[in-house]
């Protein structure tokens, strides 16, 4: 069986003008990067502006185990098996990270025949987004600490400054760190810490700016540091907001490219849904959405994080209405929920699929919430057995919940048509009425205990005295009506990562909130999650080289 990468490396890419040509879309509308990437110009936003929008079509999935389970895989199969079908589709999809690149999950193009070329370039430097979105969030870090060297005019303290560098690699050493060290001339000494760049406020303003006027203005409510009288010091007042939107320019026009069989795919944005609101760009899919009849997107991780964000975030926010969800499901994930271990989700094992498929069931209830229909699919493994499907499917169709096979990493667009058959005949046959979860107006605490309890399954939460004292300081501030955006393990219901299935009578631990203002949300902190992720004692960066004819291995 070829490799993700090989099967990718002898795709036949057509040059990217033809793959936009189906779209209607011209060269003079294209910014090239080579033969097969463009970003599409802020000019050709306002020839189509008007045009009435296409079906929205969310892809998220249960818990996965720690190597995914295909949801890009599916996205992107999906968005074939249209084609295959005649009709217009779009993918719109988030742009990797370099940190699970080289850590444990690898990249994010897909998978086997569905996958978005060219795979490599995708997951490394692409169009540079992911540098100009760290380049920026840096520079306001800089200029913060060269303002309290340079006399403090606005009465900074260090002690109170919550703005933090970023860099895109998983690196624990970076979490918390003294800068400032050496001379006089080196800087004021004061604790520091870096995030991870798809964890930057900037990311998640990228992504849900709409042009760059609203990118300006979001980029100036940052609030970087409180001064001596506890009051919140903005970016607005470091001067910092010109020179943000400059490097962030190029970064806000969505990139295009197109999948192996040449469907087209707007990739754009990368924010983690662990640890932020896990969507592709708004201006990606509001393009998307002019540009095909059906547009498919995906949530980053379970239905508990990427969906929740995404319908109570980004379509809150950006005023979007989906018209179905497509919730992936694998075997061996529900074994994994099941309780057996990595090493043996490949040996059929009913025992465990019958406890782990609670999971599913949670998350299908949690769907029904929106007001989407939901057609739930199962990813195919070689390794699936025929007692497992049916297990499955019967579970799902005595849930009166559409079910279908998913092929599309052996067979492509193919293995996908069963899935667009039946998403076209949810949308058709079960209209959308979708409503976010809570209403603006709910305290944040009461939003918090909304998510933990209808959708995780808690019985209760808890905060830490300090996470307490800032949601009445940000309530104080004038943010209660946000959203809340949660920051918790992906491998679980709960915000403990063992508790697999459908945990029941846990309760929630809160240790830190802060305000991302700029962006228009609230972050909750539980449990141990990171905003820092480390390296695995083997990370997949060991099995990447290049050889001298410049063939990248080992990137899966």
């Amino acid at each position: 069986m070829k490799t993700d990468i090989q099967i990718a490396q002898e795709a036949q890419m057509l040059p990217i003008k033809e793959v936009a040509a189906k779209l209607d879309i011209t060269e003079d509308d294209l910014e090239l990067y080579g033969k097969y990437k463009a970003k599409i110009s802020d000019e050709y936003w306002e020839k189509i502006k008007d045009r009435e929008d296409g079906k929205l079509i969310l892809v998220t999935a249960i818990n996965p185990t720690p190597a995914g389970e295909g949801k890009t895989t599916v996205s992107v199969g999906l968005g074939q098996a249209f084609g295959a079908l005649g009709k217009k589709a779009v993918i719109a999809l988030r742009e990797p990270s370099l940190g699970p690149c080289f850590g444990i999950k690898g990249g994010a193009a897909g998978g086997g025949y569905s996958q978005v070329v060219p795979m490599e370039e995708l997951n490394l430097h692409f169009t540079g987004d992911f540098h100009a979105i760290t380049s920026a969030n840096n520079l306001l870090a800089a200029l913060l600490d060269n303002h309290i060297q340079q006399g403090n005019e606005l009465g900074i303290d260090p002690r109170q400054v919550v703005w933090k560098r970023c860099l895109d690699m998983n690196d624990r050493v970076l979490r918390n760190i003294v800068v400032g060290l050496g001379s006089k001339m080196d800087g004021v000494v004061r604790e520091d810490h870096f995030v991870i760049t798809v964890a930057s406020e900037i990311m998640a303003i990228l992504c849900l700016a709409n042009d760059m006027n609203d990118l300006k203005k979001r980029l100036g409510e940052i609030i970087v540091a409180y001064n001596y009288a506890g009051e919140p010091v903005r970016a607005s007042q470091l001067n910092a907001v010109g020179s943000m939107a400059a490097l962030l320019k190029d970064a806000m026009k969505p990139n295009m490219i197109q999948t192996l069989e040449h469907t087209p795919a707007i990739v754009h944005g990368g924010p983690f849904a662990n640890i932020a609101h896990g969507c592709n760009s708004v201006k990606a899919t509001k393009t998307a959405l002019k540009l095909a009849d059906y547009v498919i997107t995906e949530a980053g991780f379970g239905a508990d994080l990427g969906a929740e964000k995404f319908f109570d975030i980004k379509c809150r926010k950006a005023g979007l209405a989906p018209s179905a969800v497509v919730l992936v499901a694998t075997i061996r994930a529900l074994k994994y929920n099941g309780g057996v271990p990595k090493t043996e989700l490949n040996t059929e094992n009913l025992d465990a699929l019958k406890k782990g498929i609670v999971n599913l069931e949670k998350h299908i209830e949690n769907l029904q919430k929106f007001g989407v229909p939901v057609v739930v699919t199962l990813n195919s493994f070689v390794s699936d057995t025929e007692a497992e499907i049916e297990f499955v499917k019967n579970f799902c169709e005595e849930r009166d919940c559409a079910f279908t096979l998913a092929e599309v990493w052996e067979k492509g667009g193919q293995g996908g048509v069963a899935l667009a058959e039946k998403v076209i005949e949810t949308i058709e046959t079960k209209p959308a009425n979708f409503k976010p979860l809570y209403e603006d107006e709910l305290p944040l605490v009461d939003k918090i205990k909304t998510i933990a309890t209808e959708i995780y399954g808690a019985d209760d939460v808890t905060f830490a005295p300090a996470a307490a004292k800032e949601l009445k300081k940000i309530t104080e501030l004038g943010y209660g009506n946000l959203p809340v955006c949660m920051a918790k393990t992906q491998y679980s219901l709960s915000d403990d990562q063992t508790k697999l299935g459908r945990p029941t009578g846990f309760t929630v631990n809160v240790r830190e909130v802060y305000i991302s203002a700029g962006a228009g949300f609230v972050v909750v902190v539980t449990g141990a999650i990171m905003t820092m992720p480390g390296l695995p004692k083997k990370p997949s960066a060991n099995n990447i080289d290049v050889d001298d004819n410049g063939v990248i291995t080992g990137l899966f």
